[in-house]
């Protein structure tokens, strides 16, 4: 007598190459940034009450005792912290971040009126990174342990542990009193500036409204006055790039279908440009967003020290007034940049490398 045995047939189980879907990773990513601006704004007005009241911090002194109890609960201020924190979450919520103690407007208008300028410098600052610290980088990697390798790493440890401030006034010293070759501070000439404000529809960008004037002086008027200010904090962020793209280009090199590759006869050179220089430059994307936080952060001293009149130079201007608004809206409105540059950064990251798992 025969026993059939039945044998379950093994069941498959789906393998995905990624660990999971592209669609629920960009959930997750979008769903933590909820949570970071939130840390963030709380921080921030935490910090902010510490020393009291804005009314009291911003007019302390100026005001009789009853003109500023009067002022401080005609704000809201006096009522208890929690309750002044769920209401001033709950006008974020609607967009409203306050209105300026110090010029009495609408912390709304002076991000839009602002907010371009800083754009436009950590725009410039990121190209200079680009072009500084990532061809010498590969330059570094491929003259390994050799003088220039040594020199490149020196200037890339200057580059980023020299205050942006002390940069700025060394390029100013160099370039606008030495060799007087450009501009010392501001955006652009008072000239310019005339001409700016007059074209249609100005975005607030002076490189973009200057090619509307159709007028090329004028173009090249904004590029001089962007050269230092775009130096001093672009070379911070170089350096960064520099030991970055160093570091991956050697680490690449000694990898398995690189050693494969030369001993197929592969010319060093070709080694470096295809099979070692592309992949380094992965990581690159993956700290963008931490760099673009050190450049928004850079840009206070950077704007300052240029006069460069964006969001850093008005929050200087706000915290030596003491107006906690302000400085909570432009704080807050960084904040917000800085989750959503790194979500993005994260989604690009995930489709061009295949290492990172979701």
């Amino acid at each position: 007598m025969t026993t059939t045995v039945d044998q379950e047939q093994p069941k498959t189980r789906k393998t995905r190459s990624g660990g999971g879907s592209l669609g629920r990773y960009i959930l997750v990513r979008a769903l933590l940034i909820i949570p970071t601006v939130f840390i963030l704004v709380t921080t921030v007005f935490v910090l902010m009450r510490a020393t009291g009241d804005p009314i009291t911090a911003s007019q302390g002194g100026r005001l009789p005792p009853d003109q500023l109890a009067e002022r401080i609960h005609a704000a809201g201020y006096d009522r208890p912290i929690l309750v002044q924190y769920l209401d001033y979450l709950g006008s974020l919520l609607h967009g409203d971040f306050g209105t300026t103690l110090s010029d009495h407007r609408p912390v709304t208008e002076v991000l839009t009126t602002f907010g371009a300028a800083t754009l436009e410098l950590a725009f410039y600052a990121l190209i200079v990174a680009f072009i500084v610290g990532i061809p010498l980088g590969r330059i570094a990697a491929h003259r390994r342990d050799k003088t220039p390798d040594a020199v490149l790493r020196v200037l890339a440890i200057l580059a980023y542990a020299t205050p942006v401030f002390f940069a700025g006034l060394l390029l100013k010293l160099v370039f606008s009193v030495w060799l007087g070759i450009l501009p010392v501070n501001g955006r652009a000439s008072t000239r310019v500036e005339l001409q700016l404000i007059r074209v249609d529809h100005p975005t607030g960008i002076y490189l973009i409204d200057a090619f509307k004037t159709g007028d090329w002086a004028n173009v090249l008027d904004v590029l001089q006055h962007a050269v230092l200010p775009a130096l001093a904090l672009g070379l911070l962020t170089a350096g960064v790039f520099l030991r970055l793209v160093r570091t991956n280009v050697i680490s690449t090199l000694g990898s398995g279908y690189v050693d494969a590759a030369r001993s197929r006869g592969v010319k060093e050179r070709r080694l470096l440009k295809k099979h070692a220089y592309r992949p380094a430059l992965i990581p690159i994307v993956t700290v963008i967003g931490l760099q673009i936080a050190l450049l928004l952060s850079g840009a206070v001293l950077t704007e300052t020290t240029f006069e460069w009149k964006g969001l850093g130079f008005q929050l200087a201007q706000y915290l030596q007034a003491r107006d906690f608004v302000a400085v909570q809206g432009i704080v807050a409105l960084l904040a917000v940049i800085v989750a959503l540059t790194n979500f993005v950064v994260d989604i690009i990251a995930a489709l061009i490398d295949p290492r990172v798992r979701y």
